[in-house]
């Protein structure tokens, strides 16, 4: 005689991945999520790392910079790591090998890994490889993970979004092994683990391009390094806490690609040339991307700013940015070319924003402190800048004064036009639907200095009336809660950004040169894309004849 629920008394993690079973991959309403039921049943039952101490052993510690993803095959609906026998989660011996292979030379590929014989025989490599395991139980925490996936929704306008769940490690270290059948020198061990390292120069897992499976210390084929501060919103986990995600950076990029391309060519052309750039799989195959992320952070504090219902968790960051080509080029004299335009992305990404939640907004904490005075309320947006003075002085350097918005823009616009004609992708239209496709029929710019950041005029626009003596938020003069500014759930048209300002002075090591230092003013920006609505009609007429020394940059009707 059957019993009914039955099923329930099985672990999630033996059970079908099927509505009213176990579906990890989705968030289910008003109650515990099966990925956090899931993870606690998995962590509760698994056993210690296991010792792996041998005189035949030779192993190596990793630190994963952020995350690591790696999938068991187990269902095809969704992502879960590879476990062992013990419940520990390790990096597979076959998958440590085909990365190794692919690091090696013919003849260190041949020795060590193996090499076909004739008669559809093979001769073994000298080498075993023992995966790589977590070296204590911090594996344990934050294990679910969460994507939001937003670039259809933020240029295109199309509807797109949610939140899905993934398991992956957070930060963990992971001890590789290996072993040989041969007695071998202290030397050639050298030179095996100089394979290895170079190996895991790309990371390792899936999703690596999007800053998963990153290790501390690789040094990648390095195609942009930049030193980042920034601070604002933190994503939330399914627990309700914080956590920075580096994989915001790409995504902010990915989708200032989109537009800039969006710009310049047709949507689909636009949207083959990103995927080519950052992978996706939009093709029947697939794609993997020239482009990798890595993020490694040198002081990251997780915080919460406000009380009671708006309480959210914020971050403070500050770490190293690195671009680096995920696979090989097709032609290597396209890899100058590649990191032009990887170099003017991120200038163009900082210059007129941020990234993660709220980056269309200049943080209300820095620059409209009373904002918070009389109630609490939630926090608004973020803030984002080059650091140290290589990164100041080659990246910051190209925006100092309103009058360089333009050469910038058109700096930018160059380096996308010169990767399509290296693509054979004409520049013969552009993507008319998108809402923010960079076109100057879409878009326009306008600036002012502020003297310091107490100093932003644009900031209260969004709050109270532009006009001033008059009330109510519904009327001429004001553009707070109305579409074209946007809301909760509705992307509005207007980005704001309180960009840094940096000064030249004469490089004390080299009388030839100058070096960029941050100074207390700021360019303050408005980037707008129009629309039919009487709000953004009366406010562009305002901009037109402000007294606050807003100047029209570039697009609309210059």
């Amino acid at each position: 005689m059957a019993i009914p629920n039955a099923y329930q008394k099985v672990p999630l993690m033996f059970q079908a991945q099927a509505s009213g079973r176990c579906q990890v991959a989705y968030l289910q309403k008003g109650e515990e999520p099966d990925a956090v039921r899931w993870t606690d049943e998995w962590v509760k039952h698994a056993e210690t790392y296991p010792d792996r101490s041998s005189a035949d052993l030779q192993t190596q510690d990793s630190t994963i910079a952020w995350r690591l993803l790696t999938n068991s095959g187990l269902d095809d609906s969704v992502i879960l790591p590879v476990l062992g026998a013990k419940g520990i989660p390790y990096f597979p011996g076959s998958s440590m090998k085909g990365l190794f292979r692919r690091a090696c030379n013919p003849a260190q590929s041949d020795r060590y890994c193996g090499k076909p014989l004739p008669g559809n025989d093979w001769q073994p490599g000298i080498l075993r490889f023992h995966g790589g395991y977590p070296v204590d139980d911090s594996w344990t925490e934050d294990l679910v993970d969460i994507v939001h996936p937003q670039q259809n929704w933020q240029v295109k306008g199309a509807k797109e979004g949610g939140a899905f769940p993934l398991i992956s490690l957070y930060k963990p270290t992971l001890r590789f092994g290996l072993s040989s059948r041969e007695d071998l020198s202290e030397q050639e061990w050298s030179t095996i683990w100089e394979i290895w390292q170079n190996a895991l120069a790309n990371g390792i897992g899936s999703r690596v391009s999007a800053g998963y499976g990153q290790i501390e210390t690789s040094q990648p084929q390095i195609l942009f390094k930049g030193r980042l501060k920034g601070q604002g919103q933190a994503p939330k986990l399914l627990t309700g806490e914080g956590e920075f995600r580096p994989n915001m950076i790409r995504a902010g990029i990915r989708g200032h690609a989109l537009r800039i391309f969006g710009g310049l060519t047709s949507e689909e052309n636009a949207e083959r040339l990103v995927e080519q750039l950052f992978g996706g799989i939009q093709r029947r195959e697939g794609t993997i991307g020239l482009l990798g992320l890595k993020f490694v952070d040198s002081k990251l504090d997780i915080d919460k700013f406000g009380q009671g219902k708006y309480a959210q968790p914020c971050y403070t960051v500050e770490g190293d940015l690195t671009w680096y080509l995920a696979r090989r080029l097709d032609n290597p004299a396209h890899e100058a070319p590649l990191k032009k335009l990887v170099t003017a992305l991120n200038q163009f990404a900082i210059v007129f924003g941020g990234f993660g939640k709220s980056w269309r907004r200049a943080d209300h904490r820095l620059f409209f402190e009373e904002y918070y005075k009389n109630a609490y309320k939630a926090l608004i947006g973020c803030h984002w800048h080059w650091m140290g003075t290589p990164s100041l002085t080659r990246n910051a350097r190209k925006v100092v004064k309103p009058k360089h918005i333009k050469p910038f823009i058109a700096e930018v616009q160059k380096a996308a036009q010169e990767w399509m004609e290296l693509q054979n992708v004409p520049a013969t239209t552009f993507a008319k639907s998108w809402r923010e496709a960079w076109h100057p029929s879409k878009v326009q710019v306008w600036g002012r200095i502020a003297e310091e950041r107490e100093d932003s005029e644009a900031i209260r626009w969004f709050h109270e009336p532009y006009r001033k003596g008059q009330l109510g938020i519904h009327r001429e003069g004001s553009i707070y809660h109305s579409d074209f500014v946007g809301r909760v759930g509705k992307i509005g048209r207007i980005w704001h950004r309180m960009y840094p300002l940096v000064k030249l002075v004469p490089d004390p090591k080299n009388a030839d040169k100058q070096i960029a230092r941050l100074t207390p003013r700021f360019l303050e920006l408005l980037t707008l894309f129009p629309d039919d609505s009487q709000a953004c009609k009366d406010f562009l007429d305002f901009l037109e004849t402000n007294p606050f020394d807003f100047q029209h940059l570039w697009g609309g009707d210059e």
